[in-house]
């Protein structure tokens, strides 16, 4: 059961600092729907004016306050002669915005703005908490557990200081007791309730490769009785039409998206492995071929477990996606064994646990 923290009558406000893509941005939000819902408290998201922050921040009834970016250019160290002054504006910006909504804490999981408010709450001496979400961590939140920040990882072994603790998902993933996500979802997506449906997505940009491999999987996907809900990214073309074939560029309605899919097919970013566990949807893996493997890591152990599937991004055909949905969704297919391993790989309930630590550090403080 959540553990209960005795309300106070005092005002509660938290700056939330994720920004730039989803993977920062959820987890973030995640723990402030917490904040706001179960504790009463303003939760104001910091971003910047290019990040997804500027649609997905408002649709989720918060603030957003707009700071500038300050990218490290990894492979252009001429231009690190600017960043001084870059960071130097940005936290001033912070700054202000922590003032102006009288922040007494801040919440923060990486990304462009999240050097920026470490920097501005750690001169301000307000406490604050470094999550990450990423099997490796970042350098705006290496630098925050340095500041003095309390760190936070999803998964042990990040290179960050700090207590292994989950990723958090907001509330809700999952839960459809009557019924209401999955009906809203068949109607909204034209799905039919008596297909399986395979949920496809590549991320809040969607991903060539994968959309590849459904463009010449769909019509045998199709024919083996089963139907593909597939978001193609907001920067890509539209597929072409096909039946028992829905594609959109972004889905919104997430939750609904779990209580229709039988199975995802996805990239492994931290947040997305974590919110298909909480929903508990056995998925196919395709990991980011970039850095050290780190999107890998996030699901190696789901893959252990046998509750996922992987398919390297260099392997990925159509074939082979035909093949590994038939071997899961088909007759005889591990789809069961999938469902009670995630059962068993304890999702938890992280984003209550990270509020309540935020809580009580204002209170302490």
């Amino acid at each position: 059961m959540p553990e209960k923290v005795q309300q106070s009558s005092g005002p509660l406000n938290v700056v939330l600092a994720g920004g730039g893509t989803a993977g920062h941005i959820e987890p973030a939000l995640a723990v402030g729907e917490v904040l706001r819902d179960e504790f009463g408290a303003a939760a104001t998201a910091l971003g910047t004016e290019k990040g997804l922050e500027t649609t997905i921040v408002p649709a989720r009834g918060f603030e957003l306050a707009l700071i500038d970016p300050v990218p490290i250019p990894r492979n252009a160290p001429w231009r690190l002669v600017a960043v001084p002054a870059k960071l130097a504006r940005s936290v001033r910006q912070t700054r202000r915005v922590l003032k102006d909504t009288g922040a007494q804490a801040v919440f923060g999981t990486g990304g462009y703005v999240a050097a920026s408010a470490y920097l501005a709450a750690a001169s301000m001496k307000l406490p604050f908490f470094v999550l990450e979400t990423n099997a490796l961590a970042g350098m705006a939140n290496k630098l925050g557990v340095r500041l003095g920040g309390v760190g936070l990882n999803a998964v042990p072994g990040s290179g960050m200081p700090g207590e292994t603790v989950g990723i958090p998902v907001r509330p809700g993933v999952g839960v459809d007791p009557d019924g209401a996500k999955a009906r809203r979802g068949y109607k909204m997506w034209n799905l039919d309730p008596e297909r399986p449906t395979i949920l496809v997505t590549g991320g809040s940009q969607g991903a060539v490769s994968i959309n590849s491999a459904v463009a010449g999987a769909v019509g045998r996907l199709s024919a083996q009785g089963f139907q593909v809900l597939h978001a193609y990214g907001r920067k890509n073309d539209a597929p072409q039409a096909h039946e028992n074939y829905t594609a959109v560029p972004y889905i919104d309605d997430m939750e609904a998206a779990y209580a229709v899919a039988d199975l995802v097919v996805c990239r492994s970013g931290a947040m997305t492995v974590a919110e298909n566990s909480a929903a508990g949807v056995p998925a196919v893996y395709i990991p980011l071929p970039h850095g050290n493997g780190e999107q890998g890591l996030n699901s190696a152990h789901l893959v252990d477990l046998g509750a996922a599937v992987r398919i390297d991004d260099a392997d990925l055909t159509a074939d082979a996606l035909v093949d590994a949905v038939a071997a899961i969704l088909g007759p005889g297919g591990s789809l069961a064994a999938m469902r009670a391993a995630l059962d068993s790989s304890g999702a938890g309930n992280v984003a209550h646990d990270l509020a309540t630590r935020v809580v009580r550090a204002v209170r302490a403080h």
